[in-house]
């Protein structure tokens, strides 16, 4: 991976206000990059957001497709990671909307805003900036696989795969220099969207309260969100060899929803049991498991925090916040 003095001259990240964006955040303030700059929709003025000479914030609504032509023209990035998303799991239909201008219309405003610099550099060779040179686009696991026929399971799984169909027609049509991040089930310590289950969980038991879950059936491929950040910080910084291709970001290894909350029962409470079928499961859930093998071909990496390990240390930062 390149060191800071081998860094571009503008590094663009999107959603950095969110759990996994302020991870990555933390990551490339510091290993010194003289020039980052990171989007939110929400107050950029935040006191839990980072600050530092070498970052600027810009408040933007990336569904906003003039708001986006802006933001590229003032930034020029060489490198952007995309993590700007509306997440919502839900299959109500009143998520269309909202994950489509989110995910997926957000997406194709910054792809198209990015070409458009790359080829006005093109045909100008006194051009400030030669243009974005690699784009990490953060998919997840929720999408389904290409060629298998099967629908999306939720308008967010909807919305994440046409942010990837999109990604692809452009590296296929115009060469535009992106990758693609199939990210799992990201946890770990930080603010973050407390209906997700590790964060419900370990809050309601931090309060003495009783959560409820499922069945706890499903196996899922949990990865903590350091690991995360720093694979795609290692994707944004690897060569053109992964343009086009997609880097799994999970943990390769399966453990069912049961089995989690067991263990932060263990963690949390251990003189209390989890009660299961309080809730119903969800239609349509995904099983998959990453390819850890091929990540460390790609990036010459691979996720070092175990789920025992991971859960501790959100343990951790919870009782301390």
């Amino acid at each position: 991976m390149s060191e800071a003095s081998d860094s571009p001259t503008s590094i663009l990240i999107t959603g950095a206000s969110g759990f996994i964006g302020r991870h990555v955040l933390h990551r490339l303030l510091d290993r010194g990059f003289v020039q980052v700059h990171a989007t939110s929709r929400s107050d950029t003025s935040r006191p839990d957001l980072p600050t530092a000479e070498s970052l600027t914030w810009h408040r933007v609504d990336l569904a906003d497709a003039a708001a986006v032509e802006q933001l590229v023209e003032r930034v020029r990035p060489e490198i952007v990671l995309h993590l700007a998303s509306h997440v919502a799991g839900s299959r109500d239909v009143t998520l269309v909307q909202p994950t489509f201008s989110g995910n997926a219309a957000s997406t194709v405003h910054l792809l198209t805003a990015l070409q458009e610099q790359r080829a006005r550099a093109k045909a100008e060779p006194s051009s400030p900036s030669g243009g974005v040179r690699r784009f990490v686009q953060v998919g997840s696991l929720e999408e389904p696989e290409p060629g298998d026929g099967a629908p999306p399971s939720s308008p967010y799984a909807a919305a994440k795969a046409a942010a990837t169909a999109y990604g692809r027609m452009f590296h296929h049509l115009y060469g535009f220099p992106i990758a693609f991040a199939r990210v799992f089930m990201v946890y770990g310590p930080g603010t973050q969207d407390e209906n997700k289950l590790v964060p419900y969980t370990f809050r309601r038991l931090l309060e003495d309260d009783t959560p409820a879950f499922g069945s706890g059936t499903r196996p899922v491929d949990w990865i903590f969100v350091e690991d995360v950040a720093e694979g795609l910080v290692r994707m944004g910084f690897a060569d053109e060899s992964i343009d086009g291709e997609r880097i799994d970001l999970g943990s390769g290894d399966l453990h069912t929803v049961r089995e989690v909350i067991e263990g932060m029962f263990q963690i949390a409470a251990p003189d209390r049991a989890p009660s299961f079928g309080g809730r119903a499961d969800r239609q349509d859930e995904q099983v998959r498991s990453a390819d850890v093998a091929a990540t460390e071909r790609c990036l010459g990496w691979r996720p070092g925090v175990g789920l025992t390990d991971g859960l501790r240390r959100t343990a951790d930062w919870f009782r301390k916040n």
